[in-house]
């Protein structure tokens, strides 16, 4: 890409404003479950319910909830605490969970870096997606770290933007792509797009032994129609729409260039032949 493409530009902090984004973008979102997300956590969690069914669970960084929603069905006798930086989008995830029939959850606001609760307070704290957004990786598990019992389980799973391949190669797709990882590296202050690989190095950082960390890999595959409709329409409707896009362009990034990142989308969704992956990394620790 040219010397001034989007992914050269200094964007300043992008959080999405939900006020101002189409419902329709939610979905890309409220698809994530426990079971797509946080399924190499799910053995473990069914080992700590085996021995004790009121298991504390603390969700960081829920956002709407989705992942929140199944977990609390997985533990009918113990609760979730979901929390997130952003109190606008509580009331939604509210409804995500009353949708679910989940009673045994709450939310509240909190930060990572700073979680309003007593030490050895649960039993899991599970983040998805969440540290590739921060600049203290190392810091934020330290403080999942606090807030867990002994004999708990820290979780985490985080996209590598770096790693993702799609087809077609078209010119607009890799703008697409440079501008996503751009978002990422902005956002907070200085996210980071190689989150994956790095969980097992900022893990073991945070002071546990190798041996209490378990990592793993697994992967997002956009293949089918509807996935690509979801994918490709939260890029449409979040990243390229509303006040990031005009964050964006505030930023130095060409609207010509925006344009043609959501043509490119829009013949991702639609060709038969097009396809996205991207590597996730995974760790469990045990404290």
């Amino acid at each position: 890409m040219a010397q001034d493409g989007p992914a050269s530009m200094n964007l300043p902090k992008v959080a999405v404003d939900w006020e101002d984004t189409p419902k329709a973008a939610y979905s890309v979102f409220e698809s994530r479950t426990a079971q797509n997300c946080a399924a190499y956590l799910l053995p473990a969690l069914q080992s700590l319910k085996d021995a004790n069914p009121r298991v504390a669970l603390l969700d960081v960084g829920a956002g709407h909830g989705s992942i929140s929603a199944t977990l609390a069905r997985l533990i009918p006798e113990g609760h979730v605490t979901a929390v997130d930086i952003n109190p606008d989008v509580i009331p939604r995830a509210k409804v995500i969970a009353e949708s679910y029939g989940a009673t045994n959850i709450s939310f509240q606001a909190g930060d990572i870096h700073k979680l309003p609760f007593e030490d050895n307070t649960f039993d899991v704290v599970h983040c998805h997606q969440v540290l590739a957004h921060g600049k203290d990786q190392v810091g934020a598990l330290r403080e999942m770290l606090r807030v867990t019992k002994p004999g708990g389980l820290v979780a985490s799973r985080e996209g590598d933007m770096d790693s993702e391949i799609w087809w077609p190669q078209t010119p607009g797709m890799q703008k697409a792509h440079d501008y996503a990882r751009m978002l990422i590296t902005a956002h907070g202050g200085g996210g980071c797009s190689s989150s994956g690989r790095q969980l097992l190095s900022w893990a073991l950082e945070a002071g546990p032994k190798r041996s209490q960390i378990t990592p793993s890999y697994s992967v997002w595959h956009f293949t089918e129609k509807e996935d690509k409709e979801r994918w490709g329409g939260g890029m449409l409707n979040v990243a390229l729409a509303g006040h990031v896009r005009e964050r964006a362009v505030k930023a130095g990034v060409k609207e010509e260039d925006l344009d043609e990142m959501r043509e490119a989308w829009k013949e991702w969704i639609e060709r038969d032949d097009a396809t996205l992956i991207m590597v996730q990394g995974e760790v469990l620790i045990r404290k």
